[in-house]
């Protein structure tokens, strides 16, 4: 499974949420590429430098990371993965990946909310963790990006008829409880 949605739509919270009740893992982008940055691996150091911009990490990175975490044997009975695939290459990427392990994705599930609420919980969660890529500029910008790039995935897997839409505002609660109904029998097959 997949969750995706723009920077600050509660992805991580609701991946964390959801993986817990499916009894599998969850994998985070943004906690790959945090954990690679602070190791100073090579893959982390070119990544640092996208990420303090505000950029997207570019694909043959992010791909190279993303890969290495899934051929980990905790997700072989299953994950819920968040913050990738955020292009079209990558989603083609990650099919490639996934079908060599012999597995595919089952649902996708994307999360929505308004800008102005995107930016003001960023903000907030920038000055609880002193995120250095969360200002209101690079905030913007990211947003704008995902918009640019990621909507052509979630077009994709809107035409595969995978794609669950979820509003991502409200409290925690409600919000899974949303996902939850929208995932229906996903949610039972585990």
């Amino acid at each position: 499974m997949l969750i995706i949605g723009p920077p600050g739509s509660g992805k991580g919270t609701q991946a964390e949420l959801i993986s817990g009740r499916l009894g599998v893992v969850a994998l985070s982008t943004g906690d790959i590429f945090r954990a690679n940055v602070k190791g100073n691996t090579p893959l982390g150091l070119e990544a640092g430098n996208y990420l303090d911009a505000g950029d997207f990490v570019p694909d043959n990175v992010t791909n190279k990371m993303v890969r290495e975490r899934l051929n980990e044997p905790d997700v072989d009975s299953g994950f819920v993965l968040d913050g990738y695939p955020r292009t079209v290459s990558q989603v083609d990427y990650l099919e490639r990946t996934l079908a060599a392990k012999g597995q595919k994705l089952d649902v996708i599930l994307q999360l929505t909310a308004g800008d102005d609420e995107l930016v003001a919980r960023m903000l907030r969660r920038a000055k609880e963790s002193e995120r250095s890529d969360d200002n209101e500029v690079v905030i913007r910008h990211r947003l704008d990006l995902y918009r640019e790039q990621t909507e052509a995935v979630v077009a994709q897997y809107a035409r595969r008829g995978i794609l669950r839409k979820v509003p991502g505002t409200g409290c925690v609660g409600e919000v899974t409880a949303h996902a939850l109904n929208a995932l229906g029998s996903v949610v039972g097959a585990y």
